[in-house]
């Protein structure tokens, strides 16, 4: 076990990979002599060489189309759009190329390809630099989707998107890449893609989230039982596609409420998602309305608009006092 935060649990899983498995290759703008633009890839070109950590032009779609190529000869490649508000120049080449293969060749090809894109508010970077685009390849099909929020679920789930012999879009939270530290067992163990973590157990109410809002989450968690005494259960999703859907079904069997909480648009954020299942499968034991806590149907705008629209702690604890308080 090692304190790490973030981002050096990402550079960590990265060099176990490119030290066993001689089919990873690395490649993105400035990942090798500069390290990444946030320094992720520090280190690893100076050992594992330029033909493994490869710098690539200002070319998002020239990187994902040759990330596929050699996905298809049989390479691991490990992509890095610098931030996933730049990401939208690839996309189609991730999401009618890369994550189509499989079902156009029935299953002939496949492509393992890991595209690494740091995403999320909260670090006043404005609209470019603040995206949370998972919906979008959420519903085009054929992509796996993951968003860990800890040191260790940025190490463990990263090593299972290497190794996932489908692409794997990796929402990496920004605003927690050195803010957080904890323990994390280098182990090579990859985690389990599709389980959700039940971070807090309790019985009043299901708040489901993921990536960095966990941790606001948490604190709503806490401060509500110290305050109200209402005893809530906190899910952090983690991976998006697949997702646990029996964790968050289970869950409001049992509590009769849920809450969502995510930094996507409200309007076509996969909270409705979530939402319409639990709506479906778990109806008779709900008690109250599903409540979602999301920014407005607008773009991220400037770079202090922040504590605007992305969802906080006064917003998610709001929610879920109105949740609590609903009267029929």
């Amino acid at each position: 076990m090692a304190q790490m935060t973030v981002l050096e649990a990402i550079n960590a899983a990265m060099v176990h990979e490119l030290q066993h498995d001689p089919l990873v290759v690395v490649l993105g703008e400035d990942v090798g002599t500069q390290g990444g633009i946030f320094r992720t890839t520090e280190g690893l070109q100076e050992r594992f060489g330029v033909n493994r950590v490869i710098d690539t032009p200002l070319d998002e779609k020239g990187i994902a189309a040759h990330a596929i190529g050699m996905a298809l000869y049989g390479l691991r490649p490990i992509v890095e759009i610098q931030f996933s508000g730049f990401i939208h120049d690839a996309f189609e080449q991730f999401m009618f190329c890369a994550s189509k293969y499989r079902w156009l060749t029935g299953g002939m090809y496949t492509v393992p390809l890991v595209v690494r894109a740091p995403s999320f508010g909260g670090i006043r970077g404005g609209f470019w630099h603040s995206q949370s685009p998972e919906s979008y390849f959420i519903h085009g099909g054929g992509m796996k989707v993951i968003a860990p929020a800890t040191p260790q679920d940025a190490y463990s789930m990263l090593l299972a998107a290497i190794r996932d012999p489908d692409p794997v879009l990796v929402l990496e939270p920004v605003p927690l890449y050195r803010s957080l530290r904890a323990e994390v067992l280098d182990d090579g163990i990859a985690a389990e893609l599709g389980v959700a973590e039940v971070v807090r157990e309790g019985c009043d109410l299901t708040l489901v989230t993921w990536g960095p809002l966990r941790h606001d989450c948490m604190r709503v968690a806490q401060t509500l039982m110290e305050k109200n005494g209402y005893d809530i259960e906190v899910i952090d999703l983690r991976s998006l596609v697949p997702y646990d859907e029996a964790c968050i079904v289970n869950s409001v069997m049992k509590t009769g409420r849920l809450v969502i909480a995510h930094e996507a648009a409200t309007s076509g954020g996969f909270g409705g998602e979530l939402a319409a299942v639990v709506q479906q499968k778990a109806f008779g034991f709900l008690r109250c309305p599903i409540e979602r806590v999301a920014p407005p149907d607008l773009p991220y705008g400037y770079a202090g608009a922040d504590q605007f629209y992305r969802p906080n702690e006064r917003r998610i604890s709001a929610a879920v006092v109105r949740t609590m308080e609903f009267l029929v």
